[in-house]
């Protein structure tokens, strides 16, 4: 009887962990992506770019600059919301953001490897008018500017409450699940953070309960010479680093250190 139930029991147990790492397994892209529906921006013209799969929505505001800066958003953002802040702190450049596949706009399902192609489709676009081209990525879209800044020449980056890799985020969610064997997006920045050469800031959270500091801190080890510009914003959390006079500052002064 109680070798049964003991059977019974550990067969129970490996079904209930087959089903939370099935339901992880296949769902996972669920909880990494979060889109957001299709609004519309007085200031900024909407264009597209398109390919066999889907056809992606940006916005460019500005008004005929020499310079340029891609944005990457977070996997929640309806990034249409950064473009009249943008177009005040950052008054040299035309500003590209990208709505993600399925996000505002753009069909399409978000995944890591369709994100990247569309992010270097924009540059790609972008380079055709704009010798000078910046990139700025926040949270979910810091691995996406890492990877455009790791495989095309940029002038600047400007990363925003980053993460080493989102397995290793992850991992510390999920401490009991082999989330290297399961994950399919890993956005691994830390892997080519030595291939990029642009000047580089950094702006973290100082109470940052989504992507804590030692994520950013991992990432920050692992860029080469010259070591990037660190800022860390008090009393903020993970959504409202951008809310203080003080971020808008540090942008400014970053891009614009001679317009501000």
């Amino acid at each position: 009887m109680n070798l049964k139930f003991l059977k019974f029991s550990i067969a129970a147990v490996i079904l209930i962990y087959m089903v939370i790492y099935g339901g992880l397994y296949i769902f996972q892209r669920s909880f990494l992506y979060f889109p957001t529906p299709e609004v519309q921006h007085p200031d900024a013209e909407a264009i597209y770019i398109e390919n066999d799969v889907a056809r992606i929505k940006l916005w460019k505001a500005g008004t005929g600059s020499k310079k340029a800066i891609l944005y990457f958003g977070g996997n929640a953002e309806e990034v249409s919301r950064n473009i009249t802040p943008f177009l005040q702190h950052l008054t040299t450049y035309d500003i590209y953001l990208m709505n993600y596949r399925g996000f505002s706009g753009s069909t399409g399902s978000p995944n890591e490897t369709a994100l990247y192609i569309d992010a270097l489709s924009l540059y790609d676009l972008a380079a055709k008018d704009y010798d000078d081209i910046s990139v700025i990525g926040r949270s979910l879209g810091s691995g996406v500017a890492t990877y455009v800044a790791a495989n095309r020449e940029i002038e600047k980056l400007f990363l925003i409450t980053p993460y080493d890799s989102i397995e290793n985020v992850a991992q510390s969610k999920f401490p009991f699940v082999p989330v290297s064997l399961l994950l399919h997006d890993k956005y691994n920045s830390a892997a080519r953070a030595h291939k990029i050469d642009a000047e580089t800031l950094i702006v973290m959270a100082e109470n940052d309960g989504v992507i804590p500091l030692h994520f950013t801190e991992a990432l920050i080890r692992q860029f080469g010479a010259p070591a990037p510009q660190i800022h860390q914003i008090p009393g903020t959390h993970h959504l409202t680093v951008s809310n203080p006079p003080l971020f808008w500052r540090i942008l400014g002064d970053f891009f614009d250190p001679h317009d501000v």
